[in-house]
């Protein structure tokens, strides 16, 4: 058996189940390509998360990154976790979702590197708990905007704490030379502390950091604990103010093929609260709260992706290619970070394998192969795979290339499943096009 497969994920007919359910009965029901979410998965780790902060009794907030999955359900799923865990949202779009999913404003964290003026506004009137500034423009922007509706804000500052995770350059964020947040070094954070602490509509709360995505080695979150913590020694001496919050941010690695040897993202906590403790003690500071913000490590193990096989070329002395009913449209993220994933035969996930073959999208791209090197039984046109470990940043960064609809998304839990995002139509895809009249 797939190592990533546990035994309950095999049913009795010796067909992959996820949540109880029978892969082949969810595509025949709902389709392919198709999203499949175990409910289970994602709710057990935020529950492993708030376990860790509360034996190590300490404050804290697990905060959502929305930009995994952000779909009304995913906030629905989330909001009866309780007031420990929130959501970040770097859009209107994003925030516009999670508002119409009924969760609490207050629970939600507004990121990004260049908000506009009608984001903050979207913020500010709908009481977001917190806004992480970015830069010296946005502490313009948002100062004119708490000015112009009279109103007041919770803000935490960004910082780049000079640390490079050992990660790809595309999700690499914490080193000095990055797009994101105020400079250490050269005193743009020292100047933006002061900026804020002078300005009576913002509520300065913490400091932020976030060094990158998909990280597998503990020392990078555990220096960037002890930058924030020594930040906030820095600013307590030399500018009598106090941070009540750091946010450590996330990027918590996880196992997509057998290479990759992650820990459990829980372990990257522990490490993180561990550090701030004793920082802390030996700073003779008191004890912040923690927050931090997973998004991949909640989602990503508990999806799935099921495709239907098509089309097949075999080329003598090398490996076939199989091609699949979706491809870079649902998941660019091989195409454009060279991520790889792992695959099973969803009717018999046990089987041997016979061949290795290259696992083909069906976009007008050379670059659409989902994976290469894929170890699995002979197949035929009909035959449905799973892509394992899919759930993060599939359908968020999915698109419409070659005019193809993106896929539906369907829950599971205790042998049930529902539909959460419809399927696009055809309709959908020509709903805002307009016919051309100029003569």
């Amino acid at each position: 058996m797939n190592a990533q497969l546990q035994p309950s994920q095999v049913n009795e007919a010796g067909h992959m189940a996820i949540g109880g359910v029978d892969t082949l009965k969810l595509a025949d029901q709902y389709h392919t390509p198709l999203m499949v979410y175990d409910v289970d998965q994602i709710t057990g780790q935020v529950a492993r998360f708030k376990k860790v902060f509360e034996e190590n009794n300490v404050d804290y907030v697990v905060s959502y990154a929305s930009k995994a999955l952000a779909i009304k359900a995913i906030y629905q799923l989330l909001k009866p976790a309780g007031d420990h865990v929130h959501a970040d949202v770097v859009s209107a779009g994003e925030m516009a979702t999670a508002f119409q999913a009924g969760f609490p404003a207050a629970r939600l964290t507004f990121h990004g590197n260049n908000k506009s003026k009608q984001e903050l506004v979207m913020a500010v009137d709908h009481h977001v708990g917190m806004i992480v500034l970015d830069n010296f423009h946005e502490i313009d922007l948002l100062t004119a905007v708490l000015e112009e509706r009279d109103a007041t804000a919770r803000v935490m500052l960004r910082i780049t704490p000079g640390i490079s995770a050992h990660t790809h350059q595309y999700t690499a964020t914490g080193q000095v030379d990055s797009k994101f947040g105020f400079d250490l070094d050269s005193g743009q954070a020292d100047q933006a502390l002061q900026q804020v602490l002078a300005n009576p509509r913002m509520d300065l709360c913490g400091v932020h950091a976030h060094i990158g995505s998909q990280i597998f080695e503990l020392n990078g979150f555990e220096m960037a604990a002890a930058k924030l913590m020594a930040v906030v020694d820095h600013w307590r001496q030399d500018y009598c103010y106090l941070a009540s919050i750091i946010n450590v941010g996330g990027g918590f690695g996880i196992r997509y093929v057998s290479a990759d040897h992650p820990l459990k993202p829980e372990e990257f906590v522990d490490a993180i609260v561990k550090t701030v403790k004793k920082e802390a003690a030996r700073r003779h500071l008191p004890l912040p709260a923690i927050w931090i913000e997973p998004g991949r490590s909640i989602v990503g193990p508990a999806g799935y992706t099921l495709y239907t096989v098509g089309s097949r070329k075999d080329i003598p002395g090398l490996e076939p290619y199989v091609s699949v009913d979706g491809g870079m449209g649902d998941n660019i993220r091989p195409a454009l970070y060279q991520a790889k994933y792992e695959t099973v035969f969803a009717a018999d996930p046990t089987q041997k394998a016979a061949e290795h073959v290259r696992l083909a999208g069906k976009y007008c791209e050379s670059g659409d192969i989902l994976a290469d090197d894929v170890p699995l039984p002979k197949t035929k046109a009909g035959d449905i795979l799973v892509m394992l470990d899919t759930g993060a940043y599939g359908y968020t960064m999915a698109s419409n290339y070659n005019r193809n609809p993106r896929p539906a998304i369907v829950f599971v839990k205790n042998g049930h499943s529902q539909l959460v995002v419809k399927r696009e139509t055809l309709a959908d895809l020509v709903a805002l096009d307009q016919s051309y009249t100029l003569e």
